[in-house]
């Protein structure tokens, strides 16, 4: 943990910033229900109307806090439009830096709704918490933003000088398609002094977070065939085993004993700065008592610094439609997390060795890559990174967490590639019970009002002479 109240200075409008958080929360907290009750997937199986009535919501939020160059816009992927992102700007004054306020509309479909305590469109309060989709990932991201800023300009008014654009995109829970291409077609409009991601979570309810690395993601599959076609098991069967067996055995080669990564060539380092308790690992995972944890080093270590490989799905045929016969071919998609400093082709080459190298019983492998998308570490003695920590320190009352997250954003990289000298900052409302993209989604409403105010600290500190 890392405490920064000395090194960041006083603010003296605090106090108002804080009160001002305070009255305009239930103003803020309604918009939010209003967001979440828009079903805006950006899905082709659902409908994009929706989609456009989110970013027409938000635009109009925008033009509320007194913005007026709000736009809505998109750009082509291969010649399909892609999702609506709101874009609104507010230049800075002469010598003073610009911030871009990032968050996303569009929400992950409900899934199976008999999964859900409510009703997942409906914003529904429980014992503090806020249940819906959307409700923390991450229509709350954009309610922190704007609230913020609501705050900012009734205290120092819509003149205080620091430069603000909010960009909130329509398709990042359909992976950002369009994302890089958007960067780049307008890079002016978005350029920035420093980078505010909202789209990450905190250490656990009470105590914030500022989100320091992200692994880096490569995917794929591998196929895996022993025979031209399907024979009879009782005609054939014993001297060929089956595509589903080998597969098996293969995935099994991934790992050793002890469950960590067997592939060569993959980094990874034991590193973390805090400590990630065993059981409460357990509970926030809903891993089962008697399954005994994979891997060596820290807790934190394997989450955020160390690879970690998934099997996320087999082509098999299924129980149900099974039949008497020796399948010929079995497939199976990876999702491998890559430590901060790997670079993802070569990882993807690691991969495609060590498939090779562990053909079961001489069967045909044919290895597919899929994405690829780099980590993401913070410069946490940069004086954004500083001005963060200390203001979620004085929002929370307590120093915040510089936590790793195993997750990955691979649109942040592109952030870095088309903005080299914007410092980012990676933060966020969930917490481990948020249940992003589960069933029953939700946001403590406390950690909430502190996200806002935390956030207005910085666009009133960034906005001070002195601060770069």
């Amino acid at each position: 943990m890392t405490t920064t109240s000395e090194t960041a200075g006083s603010l003296p409008e605090e106090a108002a910033l804080r009160a001002s958080v305070s009255a305009g929360f239930p103003r803020t907290l309604q918009d939010l229900k209003d967001l979440v009750a828009i079903p805006g997937i950006a899905w082709d199986s659902f409908d994009v109307a929706n989609l456009d009535r989110s970013a027409e919501a938000v635009a109009a939020l925008l033009r509320g806090t007194g913005l007026d160059e709000v736009q809505i816009l998109r750009v082509d992927n291969n010649g399909k439009p892609g999702g609506p992102a709101v874009v609104a700007r507010r230049p800075a004054k002469e010598g003073m830096p610009t911030v871009l306020l990032y968050a996303h509309h569009d929400v992950q479909p409900p899934g199976d709704p008999e999964l859900w305590e409510t009703e997942p469109f409906t914003a529904t309060e429980r014992n503090g918490r806020l249940y819906g989709r959307g409700a923390a990932d991450d229509k709350a991201g954009i309610m922190v933003h704007i609230g913020a800023l609501r705050a900012l300009d009734e205290v120092l008014g819509a003149g205080s000088g620091v430069g603000i654009t909010f960009f909130i995109e329509g398709e990042e829970e359909a992976g950002s398609p369009t994302f890089r291409t958007f960067l780049e077609t307008h890079r002016e409009l978005l350029k920035a002094d420093v980078i505010v991601v909202a789209d990450s979570g905190n250490w656990k309810v009470g105590t914030p977070a500022l989100t320091t690395s992200l692994r880096g993601l490569v995917d794929g599959t591998f196929e895996v065939r022993v025979l031209g076609h399907a024979v009879h098991s009782g005609m054939f069967g014993g001297p060929v085993l089956d595509a589903p067996t080998l597969l098996a055995r293969l995935i099994s080669t991934l790992h050793d004993s002890q469950g960590n990564l067997a592939i060569e060539g993959l980094v990874g380092f034991d590193e973390a700065q805090v400590d990630y308790p065993e059981q409460d690992f357990r509970e926030d995972s809903s891993v089962l008592d008697s399954v005994q944890l994979a891997g060596t080093g820290s807790i934190a270590s394997r989450l955020w610094t160390k690879p970690a490989l998934s099997i996320i799905g087999i082509d098999v045929p299924s129980v149900a439609m099974s039949s008497n016969t020796i399948q010929p071919v079995a497939r199976a998609k990876f999702s491998l997390r890559l430590a901060p400093g790997q670079d993802p082709a070569a990882a993807e080459e690691a991969v495609a060795r060590h498939l090779e190298a562990n053909r079961p019983f001489g069967a045909e492998v044919v290895f597919t890559p899929g994405e690829r998308g780099n980590a993401f570490a913070t410069d946490t003695s940069a004086p954004a990174a500083q001005t963060a920590l200390w203001a979620l320190e004085r929002a929370w009352g307590t120093p915040p967490v510089e936590m790793g997250v195993g997750g990955s954003i691979p649109f942040i990289a592109d952030l870095v590639e088309v903005f080299p000298s914007a410092q980012i900052l990676v933060t966020g409302v969930e917490d481990p019970d948020s249940r992003a993209h589960s069933a029953n989604e939700s946001l403590d409403l406390g950690d909430f009002e502190k996200a806002i105010l935390a956030e207005a600290l910085v666009l009133a500190r960034l906005g001070m002479p002195e601060t770069p």
